[in-house]
């Protein structure tokens, strides 16, 4: 019985493992995130039936910051509800978006979801989402550097082991520079999902939380990363001028 319930734990944790490898980052972590909350508001309820107040309380705020909701945000704290990255974010509904000569790219900044339409080509006006991984790498050589390295972002999103499986690289592995001109004010704001006219504040916030979207354990990119950075400094340099 001993050996059956080792081997059974042995292709649990096999399991387990291959499906972390194959899940979404940004799924996954969420995921993560929000079990720790459940975890740890049941552990503070638990220990606030007990009578210990000084273990339940900060505990349950932690969970319930882990969550997303942030009670002392409320009270006039909003820098200890930003710890666990409940503070003040952009509202709800928010999208950016990334457009080079051949793909218009769309991200979610609630639920991180990278999709992209093709706007230009014989696949014009079609989803990413209806290609599989083959059809999506055969565009490669047709398009220009900047629309590679958004196709490489969406791919690392939606297949993420795509560089280890692609065979001779066949999307450069995002070593082409995506040149680009200067970038205007309008894509600037498209980029970081904000309104124009949007104030300093507004543009700080929506660059903090793309970039924790874009973070590599979230399934991000350099290049997003940098377009967002590049966005927040055109911004800032036409408010500071």
């Amino acid at each position: 019985m001993t050996l059956i319930a080792g081997a059974v734990a042995v292709i649990t944790l096999y399991l387990l493992l291959q499906m972390f490898r194959s899940a979404n980052p940004a799924v996954l972590a969420r995921t993560i995130k929000f079990g720790g909350g459940v975890v740890a508001l049941a552990v503070a309820a638990f220990t606030g039936l007990r009578g210990e107040l000084a273990v339940a309380i900060p505990l349950g705020i932690f969970g319930a910051g882990l969550l997303g909701w942030t009670p002392l945000a409320n009270a006039g704290f909003g820098n200890i509800g930003g710890l666990f990255g409940g503070g003040a974010a952009p509202a709800s509904g928010q999208a950016s978006r990334v457009r080079s000569q051949f793909l218009d790219m769309r991200l979610d900044h609630d639920s991180g979801q990278l999709g992209g339409r093709i706007v230009a080509g014989p696949h014009a006006g079609r989803d990413l989402d209806e290609f599989d991984l083959a059809g999506l790498l055969a565009m490669v050589p047709a398009f220009d550097a900047e629309s590679v390295a958004l196709l490489e972002s969406y791919l690392d999103r939606r297949f993420p082991a795509w560089r280890q499986n692609a065979q001779g690289n066949a999307a450069g592995g995002q070593r082409r520079t995506a040149a680009s001109g200067k970038m205007t004010a309008e894509e600037a704001y498209q980029i970081l999902g904000l309104q124009p006219g949007a104030g300093r504040d507004d543009i700080s916030r929506a660059h903090k939380s793309l970039m924790k979207k874009l973070h590599p354990d979230q399934g991000g990119s350099t290049y997003l990363a940098a377009r967002v950075n590049e966005a927040k400094d055109t911004l800032l340099r036409t408010h500071n001028g």
